[in-house]
């Protein structure tokens, strides 16, 4: 566990993430990011864009495509309506000896190390929580921890973007949020070409012929407005292999199983 002291208090550190992961398509917005983040000269700042979209369409894949293409680290946070804002800086924990530990969340280590920081899911969180990461999100480039009575700077390196679904299990947030999480980087439903691709880079044993099944089926899906993406084709793919695999019954039998527990009855209009 690595350990950094910021005015006298040390904080121990969360780490980064690691797994594989590839962008696939829709070049466009990865320059859109690329762009956001960028830092023309010294007295440029980065920005914070929001990536909103359907969920599944692929916003955290993209955000940390992009990140390991700046060869930064990178740590992920998960809002949900329960975020406090202590969760998002520093929260104790009692140590060895019953001490007092200070652990910085991976917000505040990305900060500190200069990485990159995806909040997931960013408008399930509340306000409060919101309001404690303002001074982040301009000039001013701090956060305040009331439990570990410090100030914390981010490092000039720091970037950060945020996800967002397009649903309706959301926060509205606030004006004063919304002004500093710019610009939106809006995600679409793939295209088919894209949509074979990610699956065959997810899942490379997967026949052909499954593969273009499924692919079909969700541009089906997408012409009728169905909030079927390519997440759920991955996992009709994996699925129908699993139970062809365990059963021995035909792919297309276990193809439709895998339709109706994947996505529900209703999809089977779509094959």
């Amino acid at each position: 566990m690595e350990v950094k002291k910021i005015d006298g208090v040390e904080l121990t550190l969360s780490p980064p993430a690691h797994f594989k992961t590839s962008w696939i398509g829709q070049n466009r917005v990865k320059q859109q990011l690329l762009a956001s983040w960028l830092v023309l000269e010294e007295t440029d700042l980065p920005l914070t864009p929001r990536i909103i979209g359907p969920p599944g369409v692929g916003k955290t894949t993209l955000a940390y495509a992009t990140a390991l293409e700046l060869d930064k680290p990178c740590y992920f946070m998960q809002a949900t309506m329960d975020t406090r804002p202590e969760d998002l800086i520093v929260s104790p924990v009692i140590a060895e000896g019953q001490q007092i530990r200070y652990v910085a969340s991976p917000l505040v280590s990305a900060m500190i190390v200069g990485g990159i920081l995806i909040l997931d899911e960013g408008n399930r969180m509340a306000e409060k929580s919101w309001a404690s990461l303002a001074p982040l999100l301009d000039q001013r480039r701090y956060v305040e921890s009331q439990i570990a009575g410090i100030t914390i700077h981010a490092h000039p390196d720091f970037r950060m973007t945020t996800t967002m679904n397009t649903d309706a299990s959301t926060f509205e947030l606030p004006e004063y949020i919304i002004s500093r999480l710019q610009p939106v980087i809006e995600l679409d439903f793939p295209t088919a070409h894209e949509e074979r691709e990610i699956i065959k880079y997810t899942l490379p044993f997967a026949s052909d012929e499954l593969v273009t099944i499924v692919v079909n089926f969700l541009q089906n899906a997408h012409n009728n407005m169905m909030p079927y993406t390519v997440r759920s084709g991955i996992q009709i793919v994996q699925y129908t292999l699993k139970l062809m695999k365990i059963s021995g019954d035909d792919m297309q039998s276990c193809l439709y199983s895998a339709i109706q527990q994947v996505v529900g009855d209703d999809g089977l209009e779509y094959l």
